[in-house]
């Protein structure tokens, strides 16, 4: 099948039509960044009575960051989340005062962080000998976090793992494997030390 001058035509403009909206995401998402790095980080932080919308304004740049965002986030004074591409964030969760966090992250809904979080999603390889361990960049591996999840202060959680919902992470916590749902895990590295559902830890 033949293309007429004209289907010819529409296609060139929507090619034109894509590569412009691109071009703006871009600009848009650069000038978010600019914006929560140079201004928004250092506002107040939300619960002080000075704090004059800082969390709103913090929030509302990091719908045009994050890959997705959704209503009513918490992102604090000082949080740190480089570029933030290939963080998603469900609605009423929040990342806490100076928290450092590296995509890729999957936060669910209704998730609560503490103060001083670490999220690491990358780490270096120690295997050869040959070269400097600097120079050996492990692949990144997702952290994901269920929802209605509470994460302490100070807790550290490893590139790959997984928390499972209604999990509680104790203030201090090393996280190097997965969270079973509802479970409440601490210390380093962390253990479950009960669960919420009544279960017997495994």
């Amino acid at each position: 099948m033949k293309m007429t001058g004209k289907s010819r035509e529409n296609g060139s403009k929507n090619s034109i039509r894509g590569i412009c909206g691109r071009f703006c995401q871009k600009i848009v998402k650069g000038l978010c960044l600019i914006l929560y790095y140079g201004i928004a980080r250092h506002l107040p932080a939300s619960g002080t009575p000075w704090s004059l919308g800082a969390q709103q304004i913090r929030g509302f740049l990091c719908k045009g960051i994050f890959r997705s965002c959704g209503k009513r986030v918490n992102i604090e004074h000082g949080a740190f989340f480089a570029s933030g591409a290939d963080i998603e964030i469900g609605e009423d969760s929040g990342i806490g005062l100076d928290c450092r966090v590296n995509g890729p992250l999957q936060i669910g809904r209704d998730v609560m962080m503490a103060p001083d979080v670490m999220i690491f999603t990358q780490n270096h390889e120690t295997s050869r000998l040959d070269i400097p361990m600097r120079l050996q960049t492990a692949p990144k591996r997702p952290v994901v976090i269920g929802d209605d999840v509470w994460i302490g202060a100070r807790v550290i959680i490893l590139p790959g793992v997984r928390v499972g919902n209604g999990a509680i992470l104790a203030a201090g916590a090393v996280v190097t494997r997965d969270v079973p749902d509802y479970a409440i895990i601490g210390g380093n590295p962390a253990r479950v030390i009960k669960m919420r559902n009544g279960e017997v830890p495994t």
